[in-house]
């Protein structure tokens, strides 16, 4: 598996897409791919982060973290996209990092590889699934081949059942074993298939 190049896409305000991203690079540094960690940049101001206690240790916590570039995403020959759902589509940081890919896409750089999603909401019925779509949406007009996790493993049913892609409740409580169990499906099934695309 180390033809693949996966580049980990998050945007996290309090932590749990980031510690969904985190347990997707433990399961994708597993099974032998080369795996780059990396954030969005932030785009609220920093007088409202500074002003939100959890906000603000979770910025603090990542502060060194590498964050995401159109560099990464020419790197990269696969995509596991994680974001928090905001209204029923992905946080604005994540759509502001995409808005500035324009340039790769026109060349067809983010085409013909294998792409997936994740995301979470407050509660169990917050919008993940549409956040998911509108990615899914995204990778459609770069041309990705799109690898969702579908029903294809108990574990799917186990952790709430979503076919599109990994979703958490944030309550922040640390992600359920049921939910690291399908975010490490979703990632090995990403893995496989970008090796056959790679191949």
């Amino acid at each position: 598996m180390d033809s693949v190049r996966l580049a980990i896409v998050y945007y996290s305000t309090y932590g749990t897409n980031y510690a969904m991203a985190k347990a997707a690079q433990e399961a994708a540094e597993k099974m032998g791919a080369q795996v780059r960690l990396l954030k969005v940049a932030e785009t609220a101001p920093e007088q409202v982060v500074a002003n939100t206690p959890a906000w603000k240790a979770q910025a603090d916590k990542t502060a060194d973290m590498p964050v995401a570039s159109a560099e990464d995403m020419q790197w990269a020959n696969a995509y596991l996209f994680s974001a928090p759902t905001r209204f029923g589509v992905m946080a604005s940081q994540m759509r502001a990092f995409i808005d500035t890919l324009g340039g790769i896409w026109a060349k067809g750089e983010l085409a013909n590889k294998a792409a997936s999603a994740m995301s979470s909401a407050q509660n169990m019925h917050g919008g993940q699934e549409a956040t998911l779509l509108s990615m899914y949406a995204t990778f459609m007009h770069w041309g990705s081949i799109i690898v969702p996790p579908g029903y294809t493993d108990p574990v799917i049913f186990a952790s709430g059942g979503n076919p599109y892609g990994a979703s958490a409740t944030a309550n922040g409580e640390p992600l359920s074993d049921a939910l690291k169990d399908s975010i490490r499906h979703q990632t090995q099934r990403l893995v496989t298939y970008a090796a056959k695309i790679a191949s």
